[in-house]
This record gives structure tokens, C-alpha cells and sequence, in this order.
């Protein structure tokens, strides 16, 4: 490697993909993969199927709808390139919106940290409210869980909820078998947040992207100290509580280690890890005022606050005064929270109704819609 410049643009060779559907799985780093997503979409100036009436999701925990996404219409010749709100995966409607050659994506997580950030962060909902601790939960889950309730879903099987299937499906050896089938049959590529960077890297290999578009800053992560370290008997509890989460998660875990060896290699992929934790450093430097995310109320820029939801406490970043041009709208994109980017791609996508919507418009939030 001669000097940045040239490690800076490593890209698989091909043009770049442009018509991608992303599957964001609750709770799985994926808000930080949707800025990824948002960011090249905005700078390549792509169209986002977005929600109709600029929702947040795509009518979400309903399965997905073509009729969902603003703009669509039957037979109407707007093009979308990138599919990646919150939806219940239903192939045959994302096709009614997609073209053939889409790309299809979506990123895991494993199960026992994916119910313990649940827990925390959907401690309002029904399945939830009224167990002190996890650990209540799972050693009693019939005293608390409605399999009918219709956010039962955040309590169990998440994932496979999100890919389409029955989270409360008692399924054989043989189904699971097809439910397996069916995800690797519909998707191109499935990431794992355990291993953020590598997902990263084999990302930009599959979408022949540059590594500029792949680096980011954990977004929609929670403080520290509303973690709890789980037991070992409670780790076992979930696996077989989210028998369906476990299978998904365990067996995409061996398929994405098998895609790395057959497509770079392990070697290859060690040094393309090491240049996007540079660049993330790099930048990091550059944009961040202390170089790392701070709690709700250390935020300057109350525009950039994410959202606060149930028991976790969601951090945010201050960026460096003074930062030029350039830079400044880099900055200031990656660390944008999912809403208020959202919105900011519906005022440029449907600025008429976007102004009906978004009526009287809070000053800080007109600014930052005019990040592009």
C-alpha cells in the first residue's frame, strides 16, 4: 500500500449496484447499515422507495405492501433503487416494486443478545411490561407472553418474524429445513452484527461499492450501563425460547464464514478490516467533537438526537465546529439519526407533501433536511 489515496478506494471490480432491498432486522446494528444505505443513495442521487405519508416504516408489523411505499402505483414508471425501512418481508410485493436485478440483503444477530437488547429497549411492550428482569421472563414466559398479542413478535423470533414467518410456528426438523431454504433462496447475502466489519467489507465486495461507502459510526447504539451481563442457564433459555431466531442465526453464521473463505479469503479480509477501522478512525478524528457518542443530554445539536425509546438510553455525537464544505455535510450525514435522514429523503423525493406533512417545520429540522 503506497499511501492513502490508494488504500482509500479499494472496490470490487464491476459497477457499482444500485437497485438494492435491504431487510432491517430489529435490534441487529442494522439503522447503522440503513445510514449506509442512505448516504450512497443520497450522493448518487437514487430514489428510495420511502413510506407513504413520510411513515417511519413500511407498514410495519403488517407484511409488506407494494401499495406502501409512496409513489407507487401499478404500471407507473418510477424507478426505485433502494428498499430499506423497517417491513415484514413479503417477496412476491417487494418484486411488485423492484426490478429483477435487485440485490437483496439483511444482517443477524445472535439471539441471546438480541433478546436482551429487546428487553430493554421494547420494555414497553405487552410481552414485556410487566417482568422485572429477563430472567423472569424466561423462567415463566406463559405468566407474560400472549402468543395473540400483536406485538408479541418483539419477545420471540424477532428475526424470523421480520423474515416473514410465524414467530409462534412449532416447526419440524423439515421446516425449518425450508425456512432456511426460502432466506438463502431470496436473499444474496446475509451480514452478521457480531462481526460488523467484515459484514462491511463483504458488502462492498458484493455491491462493488468503494470503501468510503461501507465505513460509518454505530448509530441507534444504547449506553453501557443499561447492558446486564446474561448467566449461562439464561443464554440457553433464549436459544430454545427463539428456537426459529437460533436456527436462522446459526446457520447463516456458518454460510457467511464459508462465503469469505471462497470469495477473499480470510487473509484479504484481515487487511480490508484494517482499512476501514483506519478510515472510521480517520474520520472519527475529523468529524467528532471527543471522537466518540455521548448521552442525550451532552448533545449540542438537538437536531441530531436520536430517538429515545423504552428503557435504553440512545447515544448521539457532536460534531467539530468549523468543519469546511465538504467535510461538514459528510459529518454531518453519518451521524444523522434514521428519522430525521428519513425525512430529510422524503423533502427532497416529495417536497410538496412533504411540507403538508412536516407542518410548521421546528427550525433546527428545515436545516437539517437541507443536508443535501
Amino acid at each position: 500500500f503506497k499511501g492513502p489515496t490508494l488504500i482509500y478506494t479499494s472496490q470490487a471490480p464491476g459497477p457499482p449496484k444500485t437497485h438494492v432491498v435491504f431487510l432491517k432486522v430489529h435490534k441487529s446494528a442494522s439503522s447503522t447499515v440503513m445510514n449506509i444505505l442512505f448516504r450512497f443513495g443520497e450522493t448518487h442521487n437514487l430514489t428510495f422507495a420511502l413510506p407513504v405519508s413520510g411513515a417511519s416504516q413500511l407498514g410495519y408489523p403488517r407484511y409488506f405492501l407494494a401499495e406502501s411505499v409512496e409513489g407507487f402505483t401499478i404500471g407507473n414508471t418510477l424507478q426505485f433503487n433502494i428498499i430499506c425501512h423497517h417491513m415484514r418481508f413479503q417477496q412476491a410485493q417487494v418484486q411488485r416494486v423492484m426490478p429483477s436485478s435487485t440485490f437483496y440483503f439483511s444482517i443477524l444477530r445472535n439471539p441471546i443478545h438480541l433478546m436482551e437488547s429487546s428487553f430493554t429497549y421494547y420494555k414497553g411492550c405487552s410481552p414485556f411490561s410487566r417482568a422485572q428482569s429477563l430472567e423472569e421472563f424466561l423462567s415463566q414466559p406463559a405468566r407474560f407472553y400472549n402468543s395473540s398479542a400483536p406485538d408479541s413478535h418483539y419477545a420471540k423470533n424477532l428475526m424470523a418474524f421480520d423474515f416473514g414467518f410465524n414467530h409462534n410456528g412449532n416447526f419440524s426438523a423439515k421446516h425449518m429445513q425450508l425456512m432456511l431454504q426460502y432466506i438463502e433462496e431470496a436473499f444474496d447475502l446475509l451480514l452478521l452484527s457480531e462481526y460488523f466489519d467484515e459484514s462491511m467489507v463483504l458488502l462492498k465486495e458484493a455491491l462493488c461499492w468503494d470503501l468510503d461507502s461501507v465505513v460509518s459510526f454505530p448509530l441507534n447504539s444504547r449506553e453501557g450501563s443499561t447492558r446486564s451481563p446474561l448467566s449461562e442457564s439464561t443464554a440457553e433459555k433464549i436459544k430454545s425460547w427463539n428456537r426459529l431466531d437460533w436456527a436462522i442465526y446459526r446457520h447463516f453464521n456458518r454460510t457467511f464464514w464459508q462465503r469469505i473463505d471462497w470469495s477473499m479469503g480470510r487473509e484479504r479480509m484481515q487487511q480490508e478490516v484494517r482499512m476501514l477501522r483506519e478510515r472510521r478512525e480517520q474520520l472519527a478524528k475529523t468529524c467528532l467533537q471527543g471522537e466518540g457518542s455521548v448521552g442525550p443530554r451532552k448533545l449540542r445539536d438537538k437536531s441530531l438526537a436520536p430517538l429515545q425509546y423504552g428503557k435504553a438510553t440512545i447515544l448521539g455525537y457532536n460534531l467539530k465546529p468549523g468543519l469546511d464544505e465538504v467535510m461538514g455535510r459528510l459529518c454531518r450525514r453519518m451521524v444523522t439519526p434514521e428519522l430525521q435522514y428519513s425525512r430529510s429523503l422524503y423533502r427532497t423525493q416529495f417536497p410538496e407533501k412533504a411540507q403538508r406533512i412536516y407542518k410548521p417545520a421546528h427550525p433546527l429540522e428545515l436545516h437539517n433536511g437541507k443536508m443535501g
